[in-house]
């Protein structure tokens, strides 16, 4: 009994230690590359206007309409995406809700099927169907996670998601104006604001990813780098062949 006992204690305390990173990126996608998103586009904006040979008023106007316009467009796309996501799970566990109350043997032998082809003994994967069916909302919850791999209680949030890339586009997208805002007349402080913004970013993503925080760092810096670099280009012919 004693060792049974250390054991399970043992078991216990090395659940409590094992843990994970979040490999799902919740709050990765919608906030650090949310930000990444706005500092590439308005950096890139910026320096397509500034190669035309413009006033730097008319870039901070074109930067600040940037924010706007990108940080609005994010929020809506993102609400449209997660919104149709949702409905689409909701319309599916619908669907298996509607199963389980008019077929439950069917759906239990399934269930029990599915446990089977996990390698769990025919009697006691039946067994542990069984007793999972009796409660007609935890068997939608086992189906749901085992035939669609979704969690019926954890669904995402349109509006948490809209806010989420809202804002972190915004403050993204903020950091090449800034130096503007401050007082500054030429493009170069706010290209340099923004790649290092750039690089941070990178450095946290590689905070849950199995890549150095310099490489990530340095990768986003070089593709955010290429992008203003083109677009100056670009601004450049183009402002030439108006003018």
């Amino acid at each position: 009994m004693a060792i049974i006992e250390t054991e399970a204690a043992l078991h216990v305390a090395h659940r409590d230690n094992h843990t994970h990173r979040d490999v799902n990126g919740g709050w990765l996608r919608p906030a650090v590359f949310g930000a990444m998103d706005g500092l590439v586009s308005n950096l890139a904006l910026m320096t397509g206007v500034a190669g035309g040979s413009v006033s730097h008023q008319t870039i901070v106007i074109a930067g600040l309409a940037g924010l706007a316009a990108g940080a609005f467009s994010m929020a809506a796309g993102e609400y449209t995406s997660v919104a149709s996501q949702r409905e689409l799970v909701e319309a599916e566990l619908e669907v298996e809700r509607r199963e389980l109350r008019k077929h439950p043997g069917d759906e239990e032998r399934e269930l029990a099927a599915l446990y089977e082809a996990r390698g769990v003994d025919p009697e006691l994967a039946s067994a542990v169907a069984e007793q999972l069916s009796r409660d007609p909302e935890q068997a939608l919850e086992i189906h749901a996670r085992e035939e669609l791999g979704i969690d019926p209680g954890d669904l995402p949030s349109p509006t948490v998601a809209a806010v989420s890339s809202f804002g972190s586009f915004a403050l993204g997208a903020l950091l090449p104006v800034l130096p503007y805002l401050l007082g500054a007349t030429t493009l170069w402080p706010a290209v340099v604001l923004a790649l290092l913004g750039l690089f941070g970013c990178g450095a946290i993503v590689a905070k849950v990813t199995a890549r150095s925080w310099w490489f990530s760092g340095l990768r986003q810096l070089a593709l955010g780098g290429a992008a203003a670099g083109v677009t100056y280009v670009l601004g450049s012919l183009f402002g030439t062949a108006v003018g």
